[in-house]
């Protein structure tokens, strides 16, 4: 596979479109809280790269033996659960437009309930890169 070629994982499961990360965060969307279970199906999918990856790393690897993985720890105890994460509902569950770090964190420290903000489809156009 070419470095930059979308494996069919992320092409089932991902958005068809880029967004602006800034763009999402400026979008005004009430906070609420969600059972992270629904959102735990992101954890066996290989949304992170290693550094000479692309599309590679299944977060769960970093969540199931964390000190193998210690850039990864580092990187997840590091995000801020302050800040809520973005989702969307896309092709029939609940997407991640922002925040794998923080909800890997929520369930190394054993979090039922996570705050989310629910990006609706018509912001799309508002968050397109």
């Amino acid at each position: 596979m070419k470095k930059n070629t979308i494996p069919k994982v992320i092409r089932d499961v991902g958005f068809d479109f880029h967004w602006d990360e800034e763009k999402v965060w400026k979008l005004d969307v009430p906070v609420e809280e969600m059972d992270i279970k629904k959102l735990e199906w992101h954890f066996e999918i290989p949304f992170w790269w290693t550094k000479n990856g692309y599309y590679d790393f299944k977060p769960i690897w970093a969540i199931e033996e964390p000190d193998k993985y210690p850039d990864r720890k580092e990187r997840i105890m590091n995000s801020n659960l302050k800040h809520p994460l973005d989702i969307m509902y896309w092709k029939g569950r609940s997407l991640l437009l922002d925040g794998l770090h923080r909800l890997a964190k929520a369930k190394l420290l054993g979090m039922i309930k996570i705050k989310v903000r629910k990006i609706p489809q018509e912001a799309i156009l508002l968050i397109r890169s």
